[in-house]
């Protein structure tokens, strides 16, 4: 976290008569930042923020996403290319680290990105000008003249950002207490409106003090449940006792993005066990590819989630934040020209795509200087250690459980687990499904919500199978 941990926000809270639900918030520029800072997290670094802060065993779960997290965890070093793969991922910058560190209150807990270039001060490349290589794995990836790149670039910010980093800092806000956030100067009567309020049931004003753990509060009802602004005010913050979101089915993604990927040819064949006496998926097989494919969910922000899906994430709070950016909030409050572009789309930074990529993922290009070159370049990507464009190392199998937890494969282990279940092989189906764009936008979507993202993203295709692939 950056800056000072008691650092405090004062916020104005409205309740009904009845004292049961906030009717709305009203809060300055500092505050809407950190909320909005929640759209930059990625996926992976908000599972790592909630267990560093509960702790292992009272951090709730964030769907599919914590359980894949530790299969990630716990998987041997030797799964992964380097060291340096395992430790990205487990470890994501969100794409903007660097205006997060300005924000009054950081929650995202990252450091300095460093990047890495040619050992070789004369190398070939910087003679024949930009692009330059650089890399995020240190003594890893490999310059184009041969030489490991291990020598730190730079990296420097092009512009000076207002105090505060995503609003401008005169303005104050309205939230909502599912986390919508208008101007506070729009017109009074459509925000009551746009808020749901249609009388002056208005029972009592309080002033609720924000610090360090109130956020924190504040960003996991928001993956738990629709009212995190009223949970966390009347004090109804226990996991077991809330409402929990769930997985809603059907998939809207934006057309152009469906037409920018509709001639990819990009696919990956994910083996699945099915009971056939209950339709009950059992686990998954399935080689690098697709367990590159969940390696980079980890790696996604939520402004990036909110983009594919269109706002649908089943994160109702999460989507209305995105919302807020989209629609809501004027430019004229925003921080910057650019800034709603970048919230909207939030690219990843570089070294974190793979080639193994079905999702329309884009990475973000960032300047910087090296050492001996004072001039700015824009740097090209030597992705991933020696070209090989992944995080995990082939041809090894790996078993995918309907959590996302990822093991390696192992054929007696499989076999005793059936007999533990008493499932006998003559009830086993495997069935071959193909995984394109369409399915990994529902694995992504239900990841965020369910405890079982596989039969919920994929059981219904694969239950529209007329014949299975093999059968045991």
């Amino acid at each position: 976290m950056s800056g000072d941990e008691d650092v405090k926000f004062s916020v104005k809270v409205v309740l009904t008569k009845q004292k049961n639900k906030v009717l709305f918030a009203e809060a300055n520029s500092d505050f809407v930042d950190v909320l909005i800072s929640f759209l930059t997290l990625p996926l992976g670094a908000v599972v790592r923020v909630l267990k560093k802060h509960y702790g292992d065993k009272e951090a709730p779960a964030f769907g599919s996403l914590t359980s894949l997290y530790n299969g990630l965890a716990n998987l041997d070093s030797c799964h992964f290319w380097t060291e340096g793969c395992k430790e990205v991922l487990l470890n994501p910058t969100g794409p903007f680290a660097e205006e997060c560190r300005k924000l009054k209150l950081d929650i995202s807990d990252t450091q300095p990105t460093e990047y890495f270039t040619c050992e070789h001060r004369n190398c070939w490349t910087t003679r024949i000008g930009p692009p330059w290589f650089t890399s995020v794995y240190y003594d890893t990836a490999i310059c184009c003249c041969g030489r490991p790149m291990t020598r730190k670039a730079v990296g420097i910010i092009t512009k000076e950002f207002a105090p505060a980093v995503f609003t401008i800092n005169t303005a104050s806000f309205i939230i909502s207490d599912d986390l919508q956030i208008f101007p506070n100067s729009t017109d009074l009567i459509q925000t009551l409106r746009n808020l749901g309020i249609t009388n002056m049931d208005v029972g009592e004003l309080r002033t609720v003090t924000f610090g360090f753990n109130e956020i924190m509060d504040l960003l996991m009802l928001s993956l738990l449940s629709r009212t995190p602004l009223s949970d966390f005010i009347l004090n109804r913050r226990h996991v077991d006792g809330l409402a929990r979101l769930k997985f809603e089915p059907g998939i809207l993604y934006k057309g152009k993005v469906k037409e920018a990927t509709s001639n990819s040819n990009e696919m990956i064949i994910l083996k699945i066990m099915v009971q056939k006496s209950t339709n009950k998926l059992l686990f998954a097989r399935a080689g690098e590819d697709f367990i590159d494919f969940l390696c980079s969910l980890l790696a996604i922000p939520f402004g990036a989630v909110e983009y594919l899906l269109v706002g649908k994430t089943c994160l109702k709070a999460i989507d209305n934040l995105y919302v807020s950016i989209v629609h809501l909030i004027d430019d004229s409050y925003l921080a910057t020209l650019d800034i709603k572009n970048r919230l909207m789309l939030a690219k990843l930074p570089h070294g974190y795509i793979s080639e193994n990529q079905i999702l329309p993922l884009i990475v973000e290009s960032f300047p910087y200087t090296n050492d001996t070159v004072p001039r700015l370049e824009k740097f090209s990507s030597v992705k991933f250690v020696k070209g090989q464009g992944k995080y995990i190392r082939g041809p090894t199998m790996y078993k995918i459980t309907d959590d996302l937890t990822v093991t390696p494969f192992c054929m007696a282990s499989m076999f005793l687990a059936l007999k533990e279940q008493n499932i006998p092989l003559s009830d086993v189906l495997e069935l071959e499904l193909e995984i394109r764009l369409e399915e990994g936008l529902s694995i992504l979507k239900a990841s965020h919500t369910s405890a079982s993202a596989l039969t919920d993203a994929l059981m219904t295709k694969l239950m529209l199978k007329k014949q299975p692939k093999q059968e045991l």
